[in-house]
């Protein structure tokens, strides 16, 4: 129940790139709809007749982003998820038949579960979404209109202006979708979220934080051993002259090597898991410096799997005094 004494609904969402799946809990009702604008608007519309809904739906390679844009720029509370998190999720619960109707089941059930807290935008936020989807329709549109005059057309030059123009339009909608997905990653409510998963890693302060939503973007979608040698926390080789064996960390990004340099320093005093690993390299015969850079990689690896699965840290340690 929510606070104002109204029965949350929660709606699961499975997206693909021509449907989208919806299941609302706990009515289980289930239906589909088309992943374009008529669909979304049907969606929406649907929504508006529930007394309170908080929506959960994976991240799905970007066929979710115009949904995602629209229900929030529509005030719908949502919540997106790493896939990951939604296969653990049905692996825990027994779920193991896999068909877009289920896995749209399964979201909402995740959501009853966690009661994930919802992304609400403010009014000028939801202005710039309505926006660019509103262009965004416009590209669609005309893609659709020259793509049948091209259909219809027998003349080779005007086949070829048309051709030319459905070129520049699908460039135009790469760029609008680029546009999209930076108005998301730059929105303060979403960046908000980000703000409180990285804050819940011990060692993170607000410098750390905003040094990695600005300068790290990537966070998150590489690998451990990518995104180490993207920050430049790598051990590479220096096998030159009189330098052999030695290993070295430079190079790549030093403004967020040098924040994960303080972050790594706090946790090595007060983040168990960092704290345990520093010591033991110590005791190992590590030179403070070779331990401590061992820390950043280590804390910037906790970092990554954070927002990789959107789930805040928690200490795999229990502390005693």
């Amino acid at each position: 129940m929510s606070t104002t004494g109204r029965t949350t609904c929660y709606v699961g969402i499975d997206v693909s790139k021509a449907t989208l799946d919806v299941a609302i809990l706990p009515t289980e009702e289930c239906f589909a709809a088309s992943n374009d604008e008529a669909g979304i608007e049907e969606l929406i519309g649907k929504l508006a007749e529930l007394p309170e809904a908080l929506v959960l739906l994976e991240a799905t390679g970007g066929f979710e982003r115009p949904v995602v844009a629209a229900l929030a720029a529509s005030g719908v509370a949502l919540f997106v998820v790493n896939p990951r998190q939604a296969r653990d999720f049905a692996k825990a619960t027994g779920q193991l038949a896999k068909t877009d109707a289920l896995d749209a089941l399964v979201l909402a059930r995740f959501a009853q579960a966690i009661r994930p807290t919802p992304r609400t935008i403010p009014d000028q936020e939801a202005r710039e979404f309505g926006e660019i989807l509103a262009r965004r329709r416009q590209l669609v549109r005309m893609l659709s209109a020259e793509k049948n005059r091209l259909g219809a057309s027998g003349f080779e030059a005007v086949r070829g202006r048309i051709e030319a123009h459905i070129r520049w339009l699908e460039e135009e909608l790469a760029r609008t979708d680029r546009d999209l997905d930076e108005t998301i990653e730059k929105s303060p409510t979403f960046i908000k979220a980000n703000e409180a998963l990285l804050r819940s890693v011990p060692g993170v302060g607000p410098v750390l934080c905003r040094t990695l939503l600005a300068e790290l973007p990537e966070l998150g979608s590489l690998s451990p051993k990518e995104l180490s040698a993207l920050v430049g926390v790598a051990p590479l080789n220096r096998d030159s002259g009189t330098l052999r064996g030695r290993r070295t960390v430079w190079g790549a990004r030093a403004r967020v090597r040098e924040a994960l340099y303080m972050g790594a320093l706090i946790a090595s005093r007060f983040n168990p898991a960092i704290r345990e690993f520093y010591e033991r390299l110590l005791t190992a015969g590590k030179p403070k410096k070779v331990a401590l850079v061992a820390c950043m990689r280590k804390l910037l690896i906790i970092l990554n799997a954070v927002m990789r699965d959107r789930t805040p840290w928690r200490s795999p340690h229990t502390l005693h005094p």
